[in-house]
Order: structure tokens, then sequence, then C-alpha cells
């Protein structure tokens, strides 16, 4: 039970605090929506899926492209946060590195509908482009470094020339169902395993 002020007021920290919640797992909902029906899934299938009404999401944001942006960008805070925390609890850096990698293709599927639903704001998606490799280039490369250092992957591979092969193997996903670009992205990584000695 939150404290109230002598008034019967919840203080408004708290109010603060619930309401970021809300809206965090408003975007944790929009975000898995998104990967699975699409960046048009009606609005009211990701109210359903965080538990709230569809005027709750349209208090917090008013325009689908509002909506879309946020998800973008709590998605690519969710997999800078996550590259530390996969290194130091899996089983090896390659593993950190292969599940960081399901995450951020999870995000790039969300990411290939961001610029239609922004339109013609080619300076928004710009600037959104450079955030995103701000944030996760460096976190790859950490990953990438602790996989080679530990003998499990070949050294020299860059962190922005595999994100961006992750990338352009997820284009192309929505449009088609017979395509699943996980099936070759995990190709891709096993192609960067050393080779073990017999």
């Amino acid at each position: 039970m939150p404290a109230t002020d002598p008034s019967g007021e919840v203080p408004a920290r708290t109010k603060r605090a619930d309401a970021l919640r809300n809206k965090q797992t408003l975007l944790t909902a929009a975000a898995s929506v998104f990967v699975t029906s699409g960046i048009d899934a009606p609005i009211r299938e990701i109210a359903a899926r965080a538990g709230v009404g569809v005027g709750t999401i349209y208090r917090h944001f008013p325009t689908r492209a509002d909506l879309v942006v946020a998800v973008y960008r709590h998605q690519v805070e969710a997999c800078a946060e996550a590259g530390p925390s996969l290194l130091a609890g899996a089983d090896s850096p390659f593993a950190a590195l292969r599940q960081w990698v399901d995450l951020f293709v999870d995000f790039l599927v969300t990411k290939h509908g961001l610029a239609n639903a922004l339109q013609s704001d080619n300076s928004g998606f710009d600037a959104l482009h450079a955030y995103f490799l701000d944030r996760l280039v460096p976190v790859c490369a950490q990953l990438l470094d602790a996989a080679a250092d530990a003998g499990e992957i070949r050294p020299g591979t860059h962190a922005y020339e595999l994100m961006r092969g992750i990338g352009n193997l997820c284009i192309g996903r929505d449009s088609d169902p017979r395509y699943d670009p996980r099936r070759l992205v995990d190709l891709l990584l096993k192609g960067l395993r050393r080779p073990q000695p017999a």
C-alpha cells in the first residue's frame, strides 16, 4: 500500500513511478505484438497484451508513430542493457552473444516498420538511427571481444559489420512468411566459430 500524505493523496513520486511502470509495460507489450503481428497490428491487440484499455495507450502515445518511436527507443535500451547482463550470466561469451543477437533480431523486426511509421520525417529517422548505433555497436563489440578472447570465435569481426549483416538478413521477413531470418542468422553465427581441435 503506497504511503499517503495527511490529505489522503498518494505522493506524486509514487504516482510518477506507477506511471513509468505502466508505460514500460505498454512498450514491452507493443514490442512483443510488433514482433509477432507487424508494426500495423491493431492497437486493441497491444492493449489486450498489456492488460489496459485502448484509451490508455492513446493517452501515452497519441499517434502510432509516437508509439513506434517509443518502442524503438525502449528496445534499443533493452538491447544495450542486456549485453553486460548476458555476458555476466551466460555459460560462455559465445552463448551471451547468441542470446543478445536473438534480442537484436526482435528489435530489427520492429525497426523495419519505423521508416513507414515516420513517413516523411527523414531527420527523425536519421537521429534515431544514430542513437541506435551509438548505443548498440559498443555492446556488440564487447560481446565479440569477449568471445574472441575466450577463443570461441575468430578474432577480427567488427560489431558494425556483424549488425549490418544481421540487419540485411532480416529484410523481407514481413512480406514473405516462408522466410525465417533466424535460421540464416544462426548459420552466420556458426560461421564465426573458431574450429575446435579434434
